[in-house]
Protein backbone atom coordinates (compact mmCIF):
# COMPACT_ATOMS: atom_id res chain seq x y z
CA UNK A 1 0.00 0.00 0.00
CA UNK A 2 2.88 2.45 0.70
CA UNK A 3 4.19 2.41 -2.65
CA UNK A 4 1.00 3.40 -3.63
CA UNK A 5 0.14 6.01 -1.66
CA UNK A 6 3.26 7.76 -1.49
CA UNK A 7 2.70 8.50 -5.25
CA UNK A 8 -0.27 9.67 -4.80
CA UNK A 9 0.56 12.46 -2.09
CA UNK A 10 3.21 13.57 -4.35
CA UNK A 11 0.58 13.88 -7.59
CA UNK A 12 -1.44 15.62 -5.27
CA UNK A 13 1.38 18.23 -4.29
CA UNK A 14 2.36 18.99 -7.50
CA UNK A 15 -1.20 19.50 -8.71
CA UNK A 16 -1.98 21.94 -5.79
CA UNK A 17 1.75 23.83 -6.66
CA UNK A 18 1.06 23.78 -10.04
CA UNK A 19 -2.12 25.27 -9.14
CA UNK A 20 -0.79 28.50 -6.59
CA UNK A 21 1.80 29.25 -9.52
CA UNK A 22 -0.94 29.28 -12.21
CA UNK A 23 -2.75 31.74 -9.53
CA UNK A 24 0.08 34.14 -9.79
CA UNK A 25 0.83 34.84 -13.06
CA UNK A 26 3.75 37.50 -13.77
CA UNK A 27 2.70 41.35 -13.83
CA UNK A 28 2.12 42.55 -16.91
CA UNK A 29 4.32 45.83 -15.79
CA UNK A 30 8.22 45.72 -13.48
CA UNK A 31 8.16 48.69 -12.54
CA UNK A 32 11.71 50.46 -12.25
CA UNK A 33 11.40 51.74 -9.02
CA UNK A 34 9.12 50.32 -6.15
CA UNK A 35 9.98 51.80 -3.07
CA UNK A 36 7.88 50.50 -0.21
CA UNK A 37 8.65 52.81 3.02
CA UNK A 38 7.59 51.69 6.45
CA UNK A 39 7.38 55.17 8.45
CA UNK A 40 8.95 54.92 11.79
CA UNK A 41 9.66 51.50 11.96
CA UNK A 42 13.23 49.62 11.57
CA UNK A 43 13.91 46.52 9.48
CA UNK A 44 11.90 44.77 6.77
CA UNK A 45 8.51 43.77 6.85
CA UNK A 46 5.82 42.27 4.68
CA UNK A 47 2.36 41.38 4.49
CA UNK A 48 0.13 38.70 3.58
CA UNK A 49 -2.07 41.50 1.92
CA UNK A 50 1.23 43.03 -0.38
CA UNK A 51 4.19 40.50 -1.20
CA UNK A 52 6.17 43.70 -1.32
CA UNK A 53 9.06 43.71 1.35
CA UNK A 54 8.66 47.35 3.23
CA UNK A 55 11.67 49.29 4.41
CA UNK A 56 11.68 50.78 8.08
CA UNK A 57 12.91 54.13 8.13
CA UNK A 58 14.99 54.16 10.88
CA UNK A 59 18.89 53.99 10.79
CA UNK A 60 18.19 53.84 6.96
CA UNK A 61 19.43 55.68 3.85
CA UNK A 62 15.42 56.90 3.80
CA UNK A 63 15.68 58.22 7.49
CA UNK A 64 13.99 61.66 7.32
CA UNK A 65 15.96 64.85 7.43
CA UNK A 66 15.46 68.37 9.38
CA UNK A 67 16.73 71.38 8.51
CA UNK A 68 18.67 73.19 11.29
CA UNK A 69 17.42 70.03 13.69
CA UNK A 70 19.10 67.06 15.01
CA UNK A 71 17.93 63.93 13.38
CA UNK A 72 16.23 62.68 16.60
CA UNK A 73 13.71 65.40 16.77
CA UNK A 74 11.00 63.53 15.15
CA UNK A 75 9.36 60.82 16.84
CA UNK A 76 8.19 57.49 15.93
CA UNK A 77 5.48 55.36 17.53
CA UNK A 78 3.82 52.27 17.57
CA UNK A 79 -0.09 52.73 16.71
CA UNK A 80 -2.71 50.83 19.23
CA UNK A 81 -3.52 47.11 18.28
CA UNK A 82 -6.53 47.43 16.01
CA UNK A 83 -8.22 43.77 14.26
CA UNK A 84 -8.72 45.83 10.89
CA UNK A 85 -6.18 46.98 8.26
CA UNK A 86 -4.63 48.66 10.75
CA UNK A 87 -2.59 46.00 12.52
CA UNK A 88 -0.68 45.21 8.76
CA UNK A 89 2.06 47.13 7.39
CA UNK A 90 2.99 50.01 7.23
CA UNK A 91 -0.09 51.21 9.36
CA UNK A 92 1.44 49.94 12.72
CA UNK A 93 4.24 52.36 13.17
CA UNK A 94 4.39 56.28 12.85
CA UNK A 95 6.84 58.97 12.14
CA UNK A 96 5.36 61.97 13.85
CA UNK A 97 6.66 65.80 14.52
CA UNK A 98 5.79 68.96 16.02
CA UNK A 99 8.75 70.39 13.41
CA UNK A 100 9.37 69.92 9.37
CA UNK A 101 10.31 67.19 8.30
CA UNK A 102 12.03 65.42 4.36
CA UNK A 103 12.24 62.32 3.06
CA UNK A 104 15.02 62.40 -0.15
CA UNK A 105 14.27 59.31 -1.70
CA UNK A 106 16.37 58.47 -4.88
CA UNK A 107 14.88 57.60 -8.22
CA UNK A 108 15.03 56.74 -11.84
CA UNK A 109 13.86 60.12 -14.06
CA UNK A 110 10.26 59.53 -15.05
CA UNK A 111 6.78 59.39 -14.11
CA UNK A 112 6.10 58.21 -10.86
CA UNK A 113 2.98 56.80 -8.51
CA UNK A 114 3.35 58.47 -5.00
CA UNK A 115 0.98 57.13 -2.25
CA UNK A 116 1.27 57.79 1.40
CA UNK A 117 -0.52 55.85 4.12
CA UNK A 118 -2.05 57.30 7.13
CA UNK A 119 -3.37 55.86 10.15
CA UNK A 120 -4.67 58.41 12.21
CA UNK A 121 -5.03 56.79 15.29
CA UNK A 122 -3.89 58.51 18.82
CA UNK A 123 -0.47 57.96 19.33
CA UNK A 124 1.41 58.55 22.79
CA UNK A 125 1.76 62.25 23.16
CA UNK A 126 0.18 62.75 19.75
CA UNK A 127 -3.96 62.55 20.44
CA UNK A 128 -5.11 62.42 16.81
CA UNK A 129 -7.31 65.64 16.90
CA UNK A 130 -4.10 67.44 17.14
CA UNK A 131 -2.84 66.70 13.70
CA UNK A 132 -2.79 69.14 10.73
CA UNK A 133 -0.42 69.60 8.35
CA UNK A 134 0.94 69.96 5.10
CA UNK A 135 2.87 67.93 2.47
CA UNK A 136 5.04 68.89 -0.41
CA UNK A 137 6.87 67.34 -3.07
CA UNK A 138 9.93 68.12 -5.19
CA UNK A 139 9.32 71.55 -3.53
CA UNK A 140 6.82 72.68 -6.64
CA UNK A 141 3.38 70.97 -5.45
CA UNK A 142 1.43 70.79 -2.77
CA UNK A 143 0.03 67.40 -2.47
CA UNK A 144 -1.94 68.47 1.05
CA UNK A 145 -2.37 71.53 2.70
CA UNK A 146 -4.04 71.89 6.48
CA UNK A 147 -4.70 68.79 6.14
CA UNK A 148 -7.06 67.06 9.04
CA UNK A 149 -6.27 63.46 8.73
CA UNK A 150 -8.57 62.45 11.59
CA UNK A 151 -11.55 64.27 10.63
CA UNK A 152 -10.89 62.47 6.97
CA UNK A 153 -11.22 59.07 8.51
CA UNK A 154 -14.19 59.55 10.36
CA UNK A 155 -15.90 60.96 7.46
CA UNK A 156 -14.80 58.10 5.01
CA UNK A 157 -15.74 55.77 8.23
CA UNK A 158 -12.47 53.63 7.51
CA UNK A 159 -9.08 53.44 10.62
CA UNK A 160 -6.69 53.77 7.59
CA UNK A 161 -6.58 55.94 4.46
CA UNK A 162 -4.10 56.27 1.31
CA UNK A 163 -3.76 58.97 -1.16
CA UNK A 164 -1.93 58.73 -4.47
CA UNK A 165 -0.37 60.97 -6.47
CA UNK A 166 1.19 61.37 -9.82
CA UNK A 167 4.44 62.99 -10.49
CA UNK A 168 7.37 63.37 -12.70
CA UNK A 169 10.99 62.91 -11.98
CA UNK A 170 13.20 65.14 -14.21
CA UNK A 171 16.85 63.31 -15.09
CA UNK A 172 18.97 66.31 -13.75
CA UNK A 173 17.53 65.67 -10.40
CA UNK A 174 17.02 61.90 -9.86
CA UNK A 175 15.82 62.08 -6.15
CA UNK A 176 12.53 63.45 -4.65
CA UNK A 177 11.86 65.25 -1.86
CA UNK A 178 8.97 64.87 0.18
CA UNK A 179 7.93 67.46 2.87
CA UNK A 180 5.60 67.34 5.96
CA UNK A 181 4.43 70.91 7.36
CA UNK A 182 3.11 70.46 10.71
CA UNK A 183 0.78 73.63 11.43
CA UNK A 184 0.86 76.08 14.46
CA UNK A 185 0.69 73.79 17.93
CA UNK A 186 0.22 70.76 16.00
CA UNK A 187 2.02 67.59 14.26
CA UNK A 188 2.23 66.00 11.20
CA UNK A 189 2.42 62.26 10.78
CA UNK A 190 2.90 59.46 8.39
CA UNK A 191 2.81 55.84 8.45
CA UNK A 192 3.83 54.50 4.72
CA UNK A 193 5.47 55.73 1.54
CA UNK A 194 5.35 54.48 -2.08
CA UNK A 195 6.86 55.06 -4.99
CA UNK A 196 6.34 53.51 -8.04
CA UNK A 197 7.60 53.73 -11.24
CA UNK A 198 4.41 53.86 -14.58
CA UNK A 199 5.20 52.94 -17.92
CA UNK A 200 5.57 56.61 -20.02
CA UNK A 201 2.54 58.05 -21.20
CA UNK A 202 -0.07 55.98 -19.14
CA UNK A 203 -1.38 59.34 -17.85
CA UNK A 204 0.64 61.63 -19.23
CA UNK A 205 -0.42 62.30 -22.77
CA UNK A 206 -1.20 64.90 -25.42
CA UNK A 207 -4.70 64.25 -26.52
CA UNK A 208 -6.91 64.08 -24.32
CA UNK A 209 -10.50 65.44 -25.05
CA UNK A 210 -10.74 69.29 -23.68
CA UNK A 211 -14.76 69.36 -22.97
CA UNK A 212 -15.78 72.34 -24.48
CA UNK A 213 -13.34 72.81 -26.68
CA UNK A 214 -12.04 72.25 -29.96
CA UNK A 215 -8.16 71.72 -28.88
CA UNK A 216 -6.44 69.00 -27.00
CA UNK A 217 -5.60 68.84 -23.97
CA UNK A 218 -1.93 68.01 -23.29
CA UNK A 219 -0.97 66.39 -19.63
CA UNK A 220 2.64 67.70 -19.42
CA UNK A 221 5.90 66.51 -17.25
CA UNK A 222 5.14 69.47 -15.05
CA UNK A 223 1.88 68.36 -13.99
CA UNK A 224 1.31 66.61 -10.95
CA UNK A 225 -1.97 64.44 -10.65
CA UNK A 226 -4.11 63.07 -7.60
CA UNK A 227 -6.42 60.06 -8.07
CA UNK A 228 -9.84 60.69 -6.94
CA UNK A 229 -11.75 57.49 -8.23
CA UNK A 230 -10.82 54.35 -9.60
CA UNK A 231 -13.58 51.81 -9.92
CA UNK A 232 -13.63 48.40 -11.49
CA UNK A 233 -17.15 48.97 -12.11
CA UNK A 234 -19.92 46.55 -12.00
CA UNK A 235 -17.34 44.11 -10.86
CA UNK A 236 -15.33 42.80 -7.80
CA UNK A 237 -12.61 45.03 -6.22
CA UNK A 238 -9.19 44.41 -7.68
CA UNK A 239 -6.02 44.75 -4.78
CA UNK A 240 -3.12 46.41 -5.48
CA UNK A 241 -1.19 42.90 -5.90
CA UNK A 242 -3.95 41.86 -8.63
CA UNK A 243 -3.21 44.94 -10.60
CA UNK A 244 -0.94 44.61 -13.58
CA UNK A 245 2.80 45.76 -11.31
CA UNK A 246 1.52 49.13 -10.59
CA UNK A 247 -0.06 48.33 -7.68
CA UNK A 248 -3.50 50.42 -7.96
CA UNK A 249 -6.03 49.89 -5.98
CA UNK A 250 -9.67 49.21 -7.89
CA UNK A 251 -12.80 50.09 -5.90
CA UNK A 252 -15.79 48.28 -6.74
CA UNK A 253 -18.53 49.94 -5.40
CA UNK A 254 -20.24 52.18 -8.17
CA UNK A 255 -23.84 51.86 -7.03
CA UNK A 256 -23.63 53.86 -4.65
CA UNK A 257 -22.46 56.83 -6.84
CA UNK A 258 -25.59 55.94 -9.04
CA UNK A 259 -29.45 58.19 -9.52
CA UNK A 260 -32.17 56.28 -8.44
CA UNK A 261 -32.97 54.98 -11.81
CA UNK A 262 -29.57 53.86 -12.47
CA UNK A 263 -29.50 51.80 -9.59
CA UNK A 264 -33.08 50.61 -10.57
CA UNK A 265 -33.02 49.60 -13.66
CA UNK A 266 -29.46 49.17 -14.72
CA UNK A 267 -28.28 45.40 -15.03
CA UNK A 268 -24.05 44.20 -14.65
CA UNK A 269 -23.14 42.27 -17.52
CA UNK A 270 -19.87 39.64 -17.52
CA UNK A 271 -18.28 37.60 -19.58
CA UNK A 272 -15.36 35.52 -17.97
CA UNK A 273 -14.69 33.61 -20.70
CA UNK A 274 -13.84 35.90 -23.56
CA UNK A 275 -10.49 36.12 -25.21
CA UNK A 276 -9.19 39.98 -24.82
CA UNK A 277 -6.99 41.51 -27.27
CA UNK A 278 -5.11 44.21 -26.38
CA UNK A 279 -5.11 45.86 -30.16
CA UNK A 280 -6.42 49.48 -29.39
CA UNK A 281 -4.61 50.20 -25.88
CA UNK A 282 -1.34 48.27 -23.82
CA UNK A 283 -2.31 45.53 -21.70
CA UNK A 284 -1.35 47.12 -18.66
CA UNK A 285 -3.76 49.93 -18.73
CA UNK A 286 -5.65 48.46 -16.80
CA UNK A 287 -6.38 44.12 -15.40
CA UNK A 288 -7.92 42.23 -17.49
CA UNK A 289 -10.85 41.81 -14.82
CA UNK A 290 -11.81 45.59 -15.32
CA UNK A 291 -12.78 44.40 -19.08
CA UNK A 292 -14.95 41.16 -18.26
CA UNK A 293 -17.76 43.18 -16.44
CA UNK A 294 -19.55 46.85 -16.94
CA UNK A 295 -23.02 48.44 -16.23
CA UNK A 296 -25.27 49.09 -19.07
CA UNK A 297 -28.84 50.39 -19.29
CA UNK A 298 -30.60 46.65 -19.71
CA UNK A 299 -32.48 45.01 -22.86
CA UNK A 300 -35.71 46.78 -22.75
CA UNK A 301 -35.46 49.51 -25.23
CA UNK A 302 -38.60 51.07 -23.73
CA UNK A 303 -36.90 52.12 -20.51
CA UNK A 304 -33.73 52.58 -21.65
CA UNK A 305 -34.87 55.17 -23.65
CA UNK A 306 -36.76 56.54 -20.81
CA UNK A 307 -33.60 57.35 -18.58
CA UNK A 308 -30.26 57.68 -18.20
CA UNK A 309 -27.43 55.87 -16.92
CA UNK A 310 -26.12 58.69 -14.71
CA UNK A 311 -23.44 58.62 -11.61
CA UNK A 312 -22.51 61.39 -9.41
CA UNK A 313 -18.94 62.08 -8.40
CA UNK A 314 -18.39 64.76 -5.56
CA UNK A 315 -15.15 67.21 -6.48
CA UNK A 316 -12.88 69.88 -5.43
CA UNK A 317 -13.91 72.77 -7.30
CA UNK A 318 -12.09 75.57 -8.71
CA UNK A 319 -9.71 72.20 -10.86
CA UNK A 320 -9.54 70.82 -13.89
CA UNK A 321 -9.92 66.76 -13.79
CA UNK A 322 -9.06 64.13 -16.10
CA UNK A 323 -11.95 61.80 -16.58
CA UNK A 324 -10.79 58.16 -18.12
CA UNK A 325 -13.28 55.68 -19.66
CA UNK A 326 -12.88 52.47 -19.71
CA UNK A 327 -14.73 50.17 -22.57
CA UNK A 328 -14.47 46.90 -23.80
CA UNK A 329 -17.90 45.04 -25.70
CA UNK A 330 -17.46 41.50 -24.45
CA UNK A 331 -20.97 40.37 -24.82
CA UNK A 332 -21.49 37.83 -27.91
CA UNK A 333 -24.12 39.91 -29.97
CA UNK A 334 -22.36 43.31 -29.86
CA UNK A 335 -19.90 42.52 -33.12
CA UNK A 336 -20.17 45.51 -35.77
CA UNK A 337 -19.92 48.60 -35.65
CA UNK A 338 -23.41 50.57 -34.75
CA UNK A 339 -24.35 47.58 -32.72
CA UNK A 340 -24.66 49.64 -29.49
CA UNK A 341 -24.26 53.29 -29.93
CA UNK A 342 -25.13 55.63 -27.48
CA UNK A 343 -24.31 59.38 -25.96
CA UNK A 344 -21.37 60.40 -23.24
CA UNK A 345 -21.67 63.95 -20.98
CA UNK A 346 -18.98 64.40 -18.42
CA UNK A 347 -20.00 67.49 -16.12
CA UNK A 348 -23.32 68.70 -18.52
CA UNK A 349 -21.38 68.68 -21.50
CA UNK A 350 -21.31 66.73 -24.58
CA UNK A 351 -18.23 64.70 -25.18
CA UNK A 352 -19.40 61.95 -27.67
CA UNK A 353 -22.49 62.67 -29.40
CA UNK A 354 -22.17 58.81 -30.93
CA UNK A 355 -19.58 56.85 -28.85
CA UNK A 356 -19.44 53.24 -30.20
CA UNK A 357 -16.77 50.60 -28.30
CA UNK A 358 -16.92 48.73 -31.54
CA UNK A 359 -16.02 51.32 -33.64
CA UNK A 360 -13.18 52.76 -31.20
CA UNK A 361 -11.42 49.41 -30.36
CA UNK A 362 -12.13 47.30 -33.71
CA UNK A 363 -13.70 44.25 -32.49
CA UNK A 364 -15.86 42.52 -29.46
CA UNK A 365 -13.52 41.69 -26.96
CA UNK A 366 -10.81 44.58 -27.82
CA UNK A 367 -10.84 46.97 -24.44
CA UNK A 368 -10.29 50.49 -25.15
CA UNK A 369 -10.76 54.01 -23.14
CA UNK A 370 -11.12 56.93 -23.54
CA UNK A 371 -9.67 60.28 -21.75
CA UNK A 372 -11.54 63.74 -21.12
CA UNK A 373 -10.44 66.56 -19.18
CA UNK A 374 -13.15 68.51 -17.94
CA UNK A 375 -13.30 72.19 -15.73
CA UNK A 376 -15.32 72.07 -12.54
CA UNK A 377 -15.08 75.73 -11.81
CA UNK A 378 -18.87 76.60 -10.57
CA UNK A 379 -19.54 77.42 -7.08
CA UNK A 380 -20.46 74.85 -4.71
CA UNK A 381 -24.36 75.28 -3.35
CA UNK A 382 -25.92 75.07 -0.27
CA UNK A 383 -23.04 74.83 1.86
CA UNK A 384 -21.47 72.38 0.22
CA UNK A 385 -17.46 72.30 -0.08
CA UNK A 386 -17.47 69.99 -2.82
CA UNK A 387 -19.22 70.35 -6.70
CA UNK A 388 -21.01 67.41 -8.54
CA UNK A 389 -19.33 65.81 -11.78
CA UNK A 390 -22.32 64.29 -13.52
CA UNK A 391 -21.21 61.35 -16.03
CA UNK A 392 -24.16 60.42 -17.94
CA UNK A 393 -24.83 57.51 -20.79
CA UNK A 394 -27.42 57.94 -22.74
CA UNK A 395 -29.35 55.74 -25.06
CA UNK A 396 -30.02 56.77 -28.59
CA UNK A 397 -33.47 57.67 -29.02
CA UNK A 398 -33.50 56.29 -32.61
CA UNK A 399 -33.52 52.99 -33.53
CA UNK A 400 -32.23 53.76 -37.13
CA UNK A 401 -29.05 55.01 -35.67
CA UNK A 402 -28.11 51.79 -33.37
CA UNK A 403 -29.51 48.15 -33.16
CA UNK A 404 -29.34 48.20 -29.21
CA UNK A 405 -30.39 50.89 -27.67
CA UNK A 406 -28.36 50.57 -24.68
CA UNK A 407 -24.90 52.01 -23.36
CA UNK A 408 -21.94 50.28 -20.85
CA UNK A 409 -19.32 51.41 -19.02
CA UNK A 410 -16.27 48.95 -17.66
CA UNK A 411 -14.37 50.68 -15.90
CA UNK A 412 -13.46 54.74 -14.50
CA UNK A 413 -10.59 56.63 -13.36
CA UNK A 414 -10.74 60.55 -12.22
CA UNK A 415 -7.16 62.46 -11.66
CA UNK A 416 -7.00 66.09 -10.33
CA UNK A 417 -5.05 68.19 -11.85
CA UNK A 418 -2.82 71.20 -9.90
CA UNK A 419 -3.52 74.49 -10.72
CA UNK A 420 -1.41 77.43 -11.88
CA UNK A 421 0.32 77.61 -8.22
CA UNK A 422 0.94 74.01 -8.49
CA UNK A 423 -1.36 73.20 -5.45
CA UNK A 424 -3.46 69.59 -5.49
CA UNK A 425 -4.85 70.41 -2.44
CA UNK A 426 -8.27 70.43 -1.37
CA UNK A 427 -10.35 71.74 1.58
CA UNK A 428 -10.84 68.82 4.28
CA UNK A 429 -14.45 67.15 4.63
CA UNK A 430 -17.06 68.91 7.00
CA UNK A 431 -16.79 66.52 10.13
CA UNK A 432 -21.27 67.23 9.94
CA UNK A 433 -21.68 63.09 9.90
CA UNK A 434 -20.33 62.45 12.65
CA UNK A 435 -21.33 65.08 14.86
CA UNK A 436 -24.83 64.07 14.03
CA UNK A 437 -24.61 60.97 15.46
CA UNK A 438 -23.21 62.00 18.56
CA UNK A 439 -25.27 62.37 22.18
CA UNK A 440 -27.57 64.74 22.09
CA UNK A 441 -26.98 67.88 24.39
CA UNK A 442 -29.16 68.89 27.64
CA UNK A 443 -32.18 70.83 26.26
CA UNK A 444 -32.77 74.01 27.34
CA UNK A 445 -34.96 75.46 29.70
CA UNK A 446 -36.97 76.93 26.61
CA UNK A 447 -37.33 73.87 24.85
CA UNK A 448 -40.16 72.76 22.69
CA UNK A 449 -43.47 72.54 24.13
CA UNK A 450 -44.42 68.72 23.66
CA UNK A 451 -47.21 69.11 21.88
CA UNK A 452 -45.76 70.92 19.55
CA UNK A 453 -42.90 68.12 18.77
CA UNK A 454 -45.31 65.92 19.14
CA UNK A 455 -47.84 67.45 16.04
CA UNK A 456 -44.62 68.02 14.43
CA UNK A 457 -43.64 64.49 14.54
CA UNK A 458 -47.19 62.99 13.39
CA UNK A 459 -47.35 65.27 9.89
CA UNK A 460 -44.03 64.62 9.10
CA UNK A 461 -44.87 60.98 9.37
CA UNK A 462 -47.72 61.41 7.35
CA UNK A 463 -46.19 63.41 4.65
CA UNK A 464 -43.63 60.82 3.91
CA UNK A 465 -46.51 58.21 4.04
CA UNK A 466 -47.96 59.95 1.26
CA UNK A 467 -45.29 60.61 -0.92
CA UNK A 468 -44.63 56.49 -0.45
CA UNK A 469 -48.06 55.46 -1.72
CA UNK A 470 -47.82 58.26 -4.36
CA UNK A 471 -44.36 57.28 -5.49
CA UNK A 472 -45.60 53.85 -5.05
CA UNK A 473 -48.95 54.38 -7.28
CA UNK A 474 -47.34 56.28 -10.00
CA UNK A 475 -44.27 53.93 -10.33
CA UNK A 476 -47.06 51.07 -10.75
CA UNK A 477 -49.21 52.75 -13.28
CA UNK A 478 -46.08 53.67 -15.37
CA UNK A 479 -44.12 50.30 -14.94
CA UNK A 480 -47.46 48.64 -16.17
CA UNK A 481 -47.82 51.14 -19.27
CA UNK A 482 -44.35 49.76 -20.06
CA UNK A 483 -45.58 45.99 -19.95
CA UNK A 484 -48.79 46.36 -21.81
CA UNK A 485 -48.45 49.29 -24.34
CA UNK A 486 -44.35 49.43 -25.07
CA UNK A 487 -45.05 53.45 -24.61
CA UNK A 488 -42.34 55.03 -23.49
CA UNK A 489 -42.30 57.36 -20.39
CA UNK A 490 -39.27 59.07 -20.87
CA UNK A 491 -39.19 63.40 -19.92
CA UNK A 492 -42.22 65.95 -21.34
CA UNK A 493 -41.75 69.39 -21.50
CA UNK A 494 -44.90 69.28 -18.98
CA UNK A 495 -43.71 67.22 -16.03
CA UNK A 496 -40.34 65.48 -15.23
CA UNK A 497 -39.79 61.28 -14.95
CA UNK A 498 -40.05 60.30 -11.19
CA UNK A 499 -36.62 58.95 -11.25
CA UNK A 500 -35.87 62.94 -11.30
CA UNK A 501 -37.93 63.81 -8.64
CA UNK A 502 -36.54 63.77 -4.94
CA UNK A 503 -38.25 62.07 -2.18
CA UNK A 504 -37.87 63.57 1.25
CA UNK A 505 -36.61 60.35 4.05
CA UNK A 506 -37.81 61.04 7.86
CA UNK A 507 -34.00 61.31 8.18
CA UNK A 508 -34.09 64.01 6.23
CA UNK A 509 -36.63 65.79 7.12
CA UNK A 510 -35.43 65.42 10.81
CA UNK A 511 -32.29 66.89 9.35
CA UNK A 512 -33.87 69.43 7.53
CA UNK A 513 -35.89 70.97 10.52
CA UNK A 514 -32.93 70.56 12.97
CA UNK A 515 -35.01 67.44 14.91
CA UNK A 516 -38.63 69.14 14.80
CA UNK A 517 -36.76 72.50 15.85
CA UNK A 518 -40.33 74.81 16.90
CA UNK A 519 -39.01 77.08 14.09
CA UNK A 520 -39.49 75.17 11.53
CA UNK A 521 -42.78 74.08 13.12
CA UNK A 522 -45.30 75.65 10.37
CA UNK A 523 -42.90 74.84 7.44
CA UNK A 524 -43.71 71.63 8.51
CA UNK A 525 -47.31 72.06 8.44
CA UNK A 526 -47.06 73.71 4.93
CA UNK A 527 -45.65 71.22 2.86
CA UNK A 528 -48.51 69.85 0.44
Amino acid sequence: MKPIITPLYLSLFLHILSLLVAGQPPPIFSPVDDITLACGNSGEQSTYFDPRTWIGDISSKYSPIEVGKSNTTSQTRKAPPSPSSASQVPYTTARLSFLEFTYKIPLSPGQKFIRLHFNPASYPDFDRSNSLFSVKAGGSFTLLKDFNASVTADVDGSETFMREFCVNIDPELQSLNITFTPAKDAYAFINGIEIVSMPPSLYYTSSSKFIGSETPYAIENNTALEMVYRINIGGSPISPNQDTGMYRNWEADDERYLDDASREFSVLPQNNTIELNFVTIREYSAPKAVYVTGRSMGMNKTINKSYNLTWVFPLDPKFYYLVRLHFCEFEPDIINYGDRSFQIYVANQTAEGLADVIGWSGGNGNPVYRDYVVGMFMPPVGGRKKVDLFLVLAALQKDSYTSYNDAILNGLEIFKLNNSIGNLAGPNPSPQAKAMQSSPKKTNKKSTPMLAIVVSVVSSILLVLVLSVLRFLVFRRRRREVKDSGYSYGMTNSSPPFHLCHYFSLAEIRAATQNFKRDFYYWCWRIP
